[in-house]
């Protein structure tokens, strides 16, 4: 091979016709040949692939002679409405927003949920930079309560066949349960639910006037009484029809200027919860702050009965922890949480007196009904279901009365360790001991330890029993037998 030095300005094809002269034999110019077909060829795929329209982001630039493709993040709101969906839904949007997207889809089924956490929600659609479409979905799905709110909310709304929404009225639920409040201050609280909602439904010109009638009389519609009375804007069988219905269609945001929605070339991207959001969304679950809880009731109680075992210790502080948590969010019920407490005790007592099996059995018993009333709202009706209920209770039942019962019985157990251990142990005279404090010496585990007895003299070889322990020496007491021999 003979050595170049090219200069950096050399042109890459100055390049390659130098390589070539370079070579010597016809063998290895073939092979050169091939290689650079070769790399000619992987170049081409990979311009193909990259510069196909079905391979191009949704936020990358288009390709000269293509359509741009209209990007759709797609988000769902498929539960009660609280602080940790409140979040997802606040950050798909703020994604949605970074990336430019064409358009913010939220599906919904759901039958409402906290008043803070929808008003996050709402506040997040109002900001939006890109058009949200709120849409009801699937069929048998609704959008009630706050649920409605929401639907309002967005640029466009819509619904499936079969679904419904409405029944805004809201509630005031102290523990779980409704409560009747003073009528100036439902007054107060139903005029400012529908001067929030009068606020942005009168910006989407939609009807107000029925709007309020869901807050004042707690109304209903189904998807063609909403159509009708234009509450919605579209009634669609499909994510993909209501897309093609809105593709062109000219919008009015918040803001009262106008904007047409060019929904070709579909790229959707469904956004789910992080890793993040989707653990403390289980925590939040009834059934699983109920077991949070309970861990955490039993992992402490593990460690105050059996102190230095540690693990159960930190284990329960976490879960107890985690059910605080939960605690903040849910709307719990006192009674349920006494009726768990209730349960505890009688436990204990089971394994503290011989009462057969009736504490026992009145403890699970109360512990299944506070499970079933812990959380309970009749705006979800959601709570604590019942194979969750037995599974737990019978289990925390056994373990309880158990660990009790060793605590009870290790009261009674003799000190293994140590100069107690020596107390109730018999010996041997291996120096007589005499009456009134002479002390002798005894034999005892091959030891030999001074003793004195208080009840008079004891020979040579007599067999004796520890009674307690002074210092270093051991105060005994003769066995009836051997005393009288």
């Amino acid at each position: 091979m003979v050595r170049l030095q090219l200069r950096k300005r050399s042109q890459p094809k100055q390049l390659i016709l130098l390589y070539y002269r370079s070579v010597k034999t016809s063998q290895s110019r073939r092979l050169f040949g091939h290689r650079v077909f070769l790399v000619a060829v992987v170049l081409a795929g990979l311009s193909v692939l990259v510069l196909s329209p079905g391979a191009v982001r949704a936020d990358g630039p288009a390709t000269p002679g293509s359509s741009s493709p209209s990007q759709v993040v797609e988000l769902r709101i498929s539960s009660e409405i609280e602080p940790i969906l409140a979040e997802y839904i606040a950050n798909g949007i703020k994604q949605g927003n970074d990336e430019h997207a064409s358009l913010i889809l939220i599906t919904m089924d759901t039958p409402g949920g906290l008043d803070e956490s929808m008003r996050q929600i709402i506040q997040s659609i109002l900001q939006s930079k890109v058009p949200v479409v709120t849409y009801v979905y699937p069929t048998g799905g609704r959008a009630a309560s706050a649920g409605f709110f929401i639907l309002l909310s967005a640029d466009v709304d819509a619904m499936s066949p079969g679904t419904e929404t409405g029944a805004a009225s809201p509630i005031m639920e102290i523990g779980g349960q409704t409560v009747q409040i003073d009528p100036t201050l439902r007054k107060k609280i139903v005029n400012d639910a529908e001067a929030f909602l009068r606020a942005y439904v009168s910006k989407r010109g939609r009807n107000v006037d029925l709007a309020m009638t869901a807050v004042s009389d707690a109304k209903s519609f189904t998807d063609a009484e909403a159509l009708k009375g234009n509450l919605v804007d579209v009634v669609a069988t499909s994510p993909e029809n209501l897309f093609s219905q809105l593709n062109g269609r000219v919008i009015t945001r918040m803001d009262g200027s106008k904007e047409t929605l060019s929904l070709t070339n579909l790229v959707i991207e469904p956004v789910g919860m992080s890793p993040r959001e989707q653990f403390l969304s289980r925590i939040v679950q009834p059934d699983v702050f109920f077991v949070l809880l309970i861990i955490g009731v039993l992992g402490l109680y593990a460690e105050f009965t059996h102190p230095g075992m540690f693990a159960p210790g930190v284990v329960g502080a976490i879960a107890l922890v985690l059910a605080l948590f939960a605690m903040h969010l849910l709307p719990v019920n006192f009674t349920g949480l006494l009726l768990i407490a209730a349960a505890f005790v009688l436990f204990i007592l089971e394994a503290k007196f011989p009462t057969h099996g009736v504490l026992g059995v009145g403890g699970v018993i109360a512990l299944i009904l506070g499970a079933l009333m812990l959380i309970r709202t009749p705006l979800t009706g959601m709570g604590v279901s019942l194979g969750v209920a037995f599974g737990v209770a019978i289990p925390f039942a056994v373990i309880v009365i158990v660990l009790m019962r060793l605590v009870l019985r290790s009261f009674r157990w003799k000190p293994a360790t140590g100069k107690e251990e020596l107390v109730g142990t018999e010996a041997e005279v291996v120096q007589p001991i005499g009456a009134a404090g002479a002390a002798g010496m005894v034999r005892i585990h091959g030891e030999l330890w001074r003793a004195v007895v208080s009840d008079g003299p004891v020979p040579l070889g007599a067999r004796v029993r520890v009674k307690k322990i002074d210092g270093l020496t051991l105060e005994v007491e003769a066995l009836e037998p051997l005393q009288a021999k």
